[in-house]
């Protein structure tokens, strides 16, 4: 397999690895050698940031100390919340921590503009203890802002982030540029066939975040998964990234052990090859067999317009 492992088309013509490094919840101390360690030994080419992971400046130091050009790494960061109405400022902050001067992909973390001028510069709340969110703000004037950076030259691609299709549609009637991405939890628990179709129908690829089903890869156990790996003489993770890769899903799994971030790579592409259409229709149907389960629930005050979301919060 060559290095950085099978691409996918984008809608504006451009490639994405299927296989990204995620790096939310990676410590300062951890994510600088495992972002290295991914690029340098294993062969990944496509790092998947957030300003709101608040470290950046290290996945920067790691990407520069793999010794591998800037030029073969796509690198994807994310808009937070509280900088909605200066999409910019925030793009600008992220360059300068990762010691980029473009992203090859922006998204937009979440689609809840946060109030600006808020308590706090991450999660703003309310006297009542709710997140503060900016509800003047229209996520369409958001995407304006996203295109402005398209035409500065800052960005190669941009696309969005925990966007359903009720938000999707709050700014696909004005969009000049069609998303070309929309990073999701995405797993076998969570697959979410309907909003994945939509997204296929409008050219938008979906990405998936927490593809092991988040802290302690609770998935693992899971025992079709696991009878399905040992068919194959898989692990089992490897069949549950493999099944989103051949689905035409680009998956990002998150480690900072060296032995994981390798295997997480080898055996996704390997499963993605051995994997078996009945094996995909097995695991496409656990979710609507009872075991259908998000694992990614923010407190957030709004209606997201998500399937299999919990109530709002009172």
């Amino acid at each position: 397999m060559s290095v950085g492992g099978p691409k996918l088309k984008l809608n504006n013509g451009a490639e994405i690895p299927a296989i990204g490094l995620g790096t939310w919840q990676s410590k300062l101390g951890e994510v600088a050698s495992a972002v290295s360690y991914a690029l340098k030994e294993v062969g990944y080419r496509h790092i998947d940031c957030a300003w709101a992971y608040g470290n950046e400046k290290e996945v920067g130091e790691g990407i520069r100390a793999s010794g591998v050009p800037r030029s073969e790494v796509f690198i994807t960061s994310k808009l937070w919340g509280t900088f909605h109405n200066r999409v910019e400022e925030c793009l600008d902050e992220t360059l300068a921590n990762l010691g980029t001067d473009y992203l090859d992909l922006y998204l937009v973390h979440w689609p809840i503009p946060l109030n600006p001028k808020g308590n706090h510069p991450v999660f703003p709340l309310l006297p009542n203890g709710k997140r503060d969110v900016y509800h003047e703000w229209k996520l369409k004037d958001t995407w304006k802002q996203m295109e402005e950076m398209v035409k500065k030259g800052k960005v190669r691609s941009i696309g969005v982030s925990n966007f359903s299709e009720a938000k999707l549609e709050e700014i696909l009637p004005t969009a000049e540029i069609i998303p070309v991405v929309d990073q999701l939890e995405l797993h076998v628990y969570n697959p979410q066939h309907k909003l994945i179709s939509y997204l296929k129908s409008k050219g938008i690829l979906p990405q998936a975040y927490s593809p092991l089903g988040s802290a302690g890869s609770p998935l693992l156990t899971d025992e079709v998964a696991q009878s399905i790996a040992a068919k194959h003489s898989l692990q089992t993770a490897d069949v549950l990234l493999g099944y989103l890769i051949a689905k035409g899903i680009v998956a990002l799994p998150k480690s900072v052990t060296p032995a994981r971030i390798a295997s997480n790579f080898t055996g996704a592409i390997s499963a993605a090859d051995k994997l078996e259409t009945a094996d995909i229709e097995k695991l496409d149907g656990l979710a609507a067999a009872g075991k259908q389960k998000r694992f990614i629930t923010p407190p957030w005050p709004v209606e997201l317009g998500f399937e299999h979301w919990p109530p709002l919060p009172l």
